[in-house]
């Protein structure tokens, strides 16, 4: 009687050991949703898939969110009550949130209005980049200090959005109304080249290796891929929507595409460069995050306040995660 249950234990020993793997993966990192509406950072366990606690931004609108290395602190431009090249308010500064304590701990005055929008991490040295979009501008700031170390020109209003190469050294940037990318060369602090890609854009991001940048067209709905050594557009991909945010697999297979309009989220193949999968997920899809680990892709559903979580082994929405109102920016923030 003993043998069956001693042939199956190290089945259940298998299985216990892979569930405790897939949690232990959720629990080294929480995911951050700045909620527009609710003008507050929500944090949520990818675990158990729940808001475990907010941070109000002080009656002010932050539309993304990027964290430090360590996972400790959070950083959020405050943009104000716009839209891009919308009337509204002008904001001028970056709160830092301490996300054990959910509490404000340092802040970042730009000393006018500037709107700005989408904070990086520098890869290589550190320094916490952030879209000054009013002064058309990447500004640079030390992390530990919180003072202003340069700003980068891009040489082109509404720079809203910007992806950094792995070195360190170039930014992409996309300047929304007129339609183009700027290259920056980070080190030496200036503007390299301006590409026209389509009467507007607006996100952009970059593949594993460097080579491709993708942003997609919002007159219609068609995605350009840029040859970033030549700094020319390579093709255009078809989409079943306007796109919008866009982020690469780690594995360097796939680009997961948010499409608003369509309610729709895409897997291009970067090998075939066919879209090979279309997810259907709530209303107004926005930004797109892939886990450090490649196993899930997190979607922020503005209208919906949705983060849908889709499993990237058959791209399929695994769970429908609730969030705050205006749910955009998202990061992951690794946990020790």
């Amino acid at each position: 009687m003993l043998r069956p249950i001693l042939l199956m234990f190290p089945l259940v020993l298998v299985l216990v050991v892979a569930s405790g793997m897939r949690s232990s993966s959720a629990a080294r990192g929480l995911l951050l949703v700045a909620n527009k509406g609710d003008q507050a950072l929500g944090i949520i366990d990818p675990d158990s898939g729940k808001t475990v606690g907010t941070v109000d931004e002080g009656g002010n609108t932050g539309h993304e969110v990027i964290a430090s290395p360590d996972g400790k602190l959070a950083y959020v431009p405050i943009y104000g009550d716009s839209g891009v090249g919308k009337p509204g308010s002008d904001g001028s500064n970056l709160v830092v949130i301490d996300i054990k304590s959910r509490k404000i701990v340092g802040n970042i005055d730009f000393g006018h209005g500037v709107r700005p929008h989408c904070p990086m991490i520098g890869p290589k040295d550190g320094l916490l980049y952030v879209s000054t979009e009013l002064d058309n501008s990447i500004t640079a700031i030390d992390p530990h200090t919180l003072k202003i170390v340069a700003s980068i020109p891009t040489g082109k209003p509404e720079s809203h959005m910007f992806a950094i190469t792995s070195d360190g050294h170039y930014a992409w940037t996309t300047n929304v109304g007129s339609g183009t990318v700027s290259v920056l060369d980070l080190q030496a602090r200036k503007t390299l080249d301006i590409l026209s890609i389509a009467p507007v854009v607006q996100r952009i991001a970059l593949s594993v290796d460097d080579r491709l940048a993708f942003t997609s067209d919002q007159s219609k709905p068609q995605l350009a891929v840029i040859d970033t050594a030549t700094r020319k557009i390579k093709m255009w991909v078809p989409l079943p929507g306007t796109g919008y945010g866009t982020a690469p697999t780690p594995d360097g297979k796939w680009l997961v595409i948010a499409m608003p309009s369509a309610h729709k989220v895409g897997a291009l193949n970067l090998k075939t460069m066919k879209l090979d999968h279309v997810v259907d997920v709530p209303a107004a899809p926005q930004e797109v995050l892939v886990r450090p680990d490649g196993g899930v892709a997190y979607v922020s559903c503005d209208a919906s306040k949705k983060v849908a979580e889709i499993r990237t082994s058959d791209w399929t929405v695994s769970r429908l995660i609730d969030a705050g109102a205006g749910a955009d920016g998202l990061v992951w923030a690794r946990q020790p």
